[in-house]
């Protein structure tokens, strides 16, 4: 893993969208960066601070220039000025799972375009955990938080007497009154059974059901894949989909070695997960079975590795980039409304995704 190094040291500064680190130059000003950006200077404390209007083409401008410069906003100066402290919390399951630690070095980076740090912080799932950080009582110096949860309680959170900026993350399952911003992950889950089915897969077997109460993300995915089937005169077949327990390169092993023991071996699988796709797809070839040739794979999360797993893994790719971009900056909003303004309805924002083909499927 990558040495973390601090953003608003005298030293560092975080480069964002690019991974690297370069010196933070402490004279530029809000001045410098308007005239580089063409500009004013309300425009780029706009920008920077998430408030006010600004077009795409102008924030693209501003943030652009806040790169190149190395500009970084005092926040201890701020701090004084607002009463905020410029942290933000970022609350998931776990950074073992690849896509969350992927995921959470995105939000990062996004929020140093605001001038904020993040706190990342692993619930387990565990609905008190979730419960705690939703109401704001985890860390006082946090001005908001960002959670995926996996079982949040929400009439506990709806009866609290206290909340905090909320933004959450992943299928909609809460109506609390916040932004909440996700994918289609139906939609994505039928493209991806549509390749294989245009691939000419027959029995396409399906990895990552799970029918706990709150596993809404395998329960979208899972109608998403038996549209596909539906839609081209396919029965849905039990059978190939085997419930795992975890989203885990374990759990898609014991689930592909369970159907390659099934009388009528699949001739593909659709893993909700990359991870899961690893574990059936090393469970396939210690069965002896050639991939593509005799069993064809897609994933979902393109994560990193898929690129260079053996073969190369075809991912339902989610634009995570967009997906840090809309939480942070819907955050931001509501941060700055202040607790004075009473949070509004519900609003669910979408990010986009897309399939990516590779030779696990039949790509090139």
């Amino acid at each position: 893993m990558r040495d973390s190094f601090d953003p608003w040291s005298p030293e560092m500064g975080a480069r964002a969208g690019r991974g690297c680190a370069v010196p933070v130059d402490r004279s530029v000003g809000l001045r410098q960066v308007a005239e580089l950006a063409g500009v004013s200077m309300r425009t780029v404390s706009n920008v920077v601070r998430g408030t006010g209007r600004a077009s795409a083409d102008t924030r693209a401008r501003v943030l652009q220039a806040v790169e190149e410069l190395g500009y970084r906003p005092n926040r201890a100066a701020r701090g004084l000025r607002t009463g905020r402290s410029g942290v933000l919390s970022l609350a998931v399951p776990g950074l073992s799972v690849p896509y969350f630690a992927e995921l959470a070095d995105i939000v990062m980076r996004e929020a140093a375009l605001y001038g904020c740090t993040v706190l990342v912080e692993c619930t387990d799932g565990r609905p008190e955990t979730e419960l705690r950080i939703a109401l704001g009582h985890g860390d006082q110096l946090v001005d908001g938080v960002i959670l995926s949860p996996l079982a949040l309680d929400q009439e506990a959170v709806v009866d609290a007497d206290t909340h905090a900026p909320l933004v959450l993350l992943g299928e909609r399952v809460h109506n609390l009154p916040c932004t909440h911003v996700m994918i289609d992950n139906e939609r994505a889950a039928r493209e991806a059974t549509e390749h294989l089915i245009a691939a000419g897969r027959h029995r396409i077997a399906v990895i990552g059901r799970q029918d706990a109460p709150h596993a809404e993300t395998s329960r979208v995915r899972m109608a998403g894949y038996r549209a596909a089937l539906e839609a081209a005169g396919r029965q849905y077949d039990e059978a190939l989909a085997p419930e795992v327990a975890w989203y885990g390169r374990a759990d898609g092993a014991v689930a592909m070695t369970a159907l390659l023991d099934s009388a009528e071996r699949p001739d593909a699988a659709f893993c909700f997960a990359d991870v899961l796709a690893e574990g059936a797809m090393h469970a396939s070839r210690n069965a002896g079975l050639r991939i593509p040739d005799d069993i064809a794979f897609v994933g979902f999360d393109d994560l990193e590795q898929a690129a260079y797993a053996v073969p190369p893994l075809s991912s339902v790719a989610p634009d995570k980039p967009e997906l840090a971009r809309l939480a942070v900056a819907a955050l931001m909003e509501r941060i700055e409304a202040g607790p004075a303004e009473k949070p509004g309805p519900a609003v669910v924002r979408y990010a986009g995704h897309r399939l990516v083909v590779r030779e696990s499927s039949g790509g090139s």
